[in-house]
């Protein structure tokens, strides 16, 4: 099983420097997706519902303080790319729906989608939402609006 690192390298190879809010929802949407068209996860690493939207920790951990995530440093250190034709194809998909919106429009839609709301909804009024968005839930929203 490929890793969210391949996910974002390979997303990034295909559409070029994107800020890293976007690349994280574009992640996430990748994640979902794959769950609804391929009946399995694309990687194992968790998505938390934070305050802009879901989030991957260990991706935020390794891109912290950029605002633009540059194609060139992600190549230098990421691991080779371990992804299959049909991943590649969840993801090709997600770019072609997904792509076209900016970071604060991909995090709205997010805040609206049940996954999001729901694991948000267990978080403190105020400090940082650690709660994770689970694959169960992402599978049975994203798989209620359509394949």
């Amino acid at each position: 099983m490929a890793n969210i690192f391949d996910v974002a390298k390979y997303i990034l190879k295909k559409i070029g420097p994107i800020t890293a809010m976007k690349l994280q929802k574009l992640c996430y949407y990748s994640q979902a997706w794959h769950l609804v068209w391929e009946e399995k996860p694309l990687f194992s690493n968790k998505i938390e519902a934070w305050g802009k939207g879901p989030v991957s920790p260990e991706l935020y951990k390794w891109h912290k303080g950029q605002f633009i995530v540059n194609v060139d440093e992600v190549l230098n250190k990421l691991a080779a790319n371990k992804l299959s034709s049909e991943e590649k194809s969840s993801i090709d998909a997600v770019l072609k729906g997904y792509g076209k919106y900016t970071a604060q429009e991909l995090s709205d839609m997010t805040h609206r989608e049940e996954p999001w709301k729901a694991a948000n909804s267990l978080c403190p009024v105020s400090g940082n939402c650690t709660a994770e968005i689970t694959i169960a839930a992402m599978h049975e929203y994203y798989s209620s609006i359509g394949k």
